[in-house]
């Protein structure tokens, strides 16, 4: 059995255990949680769950909506379930063990309002692939493409529903292009630096199915001032105080983040 180690959130109210080694979350799941704004009675789908960590941060943030994990494989599937059962959270999360380019609206009861993904950001043949399998699947395209994502988003999703993702810049005309080609209109893109004098490494980005052309730029998310301490934008809502633990046990120095009400981000 694999040993394993706790992160805690909203002052230990939530618990969320992972392989000590192997797929570990980063950052950027976290601030993509946070900044995923939801509503009551709201479908939410997590396309790629992992342990759990997204649909565990949406459901504690808003007890009445309904979220699904999906993770295709299968020993981070059975983790993710006993993240929500040590949670109490059986009645508000459902996770399935299943490739989501097979999945149907049936499967969740019919059509999300809210899809949400932090994709693989790298293409199969490109930098070094990580001899673990579980951290090789969640870091490069071998499981699943960006087209995969998108058209698994495009069918999942009800007219005017929202497609929300954290995806690496580089990537990013990409990413905008293929949303288009698939019906999903970005609507809200902010750029995510680690440093107000350094490029953007991720971006944030916010679709709707259906919607017409027009998109809003929102102002940059920057993680650290020039001092090296979080930005007075990340200690907004005590955000650096509630992810101080889990950036410290980052992988591969993926940063921090903040909600919208009180927003998060990755690297």
């Amino acid at each position: 059995m694999h040993s394993m180690t706790t992160d805690t959130f909203f002052n230990g109210r939530l618990c969320v255990k992972q392989a000590a080694a192997g797929y570990r979350f980063s950052i950027d799941a976290i601030v993509l949680a946070h900044l995923t704004d939801t509503h009551a009675g709201e479908k939410v789908l997590d396309l790629g769950t992992g342990c759990g960590i997204i649909p565990l941060i949406l459901a504690y943030r808003n007890p009445d909506i309904c979220v699904y994990g999906i993770e295709i494989q299968n020993e981070l599937a059975d983790l993710a379930v006993s993240n929500v059962s040590a949670n109490h959270m059986q009645n508000r999360i459902t996770v399935l063990c299943k490739d989501m380019r097979d999945l149907k609206p049936r499967m969740i009861g019919g059509p999300a309002d809210v899809i949400v993904c932090n994709p693989p950001y790298r293409k199969p043949n490109s930098g070094r692939l990580n001899p673990d399998p579980q951290r090789a699947v969640a870091r490069h395209e071998i499981k699943v493409s960006l087209i995969d994502v998108l058209q698994t988003a495009r069918s999942m999703l009800r007219t005017a529903g929202r497609f929300v993702t954290v995806y690496t810049a580089e990537r990013s005309a990409e990413l905008i292009s293929q949303m288009r080609l698939e019906g999903i209109e970005p609507k809200f893109i902010r750029a995510i630096h680690s440093r107000i004098d350094t490029d953007a490494k991720l971006i944030l980005v916010v679709g709707i199915k259906g919607a017409q052309p027009g998109t809003k730029i929102g102002p940059p998310l920057i993680i650290y001032d020039a001092n090296g301490q979080y930005s007075a934008e990340i200690h907004a809502g005590r955000v650096a105080e509630r992810f101080k633990a889990a950036a410290s046990k980052a992988v591969e120095g993926l940063q921090a983040l903040r909600e919208f009400e009180s927003h998060p981000f990755r690297q």
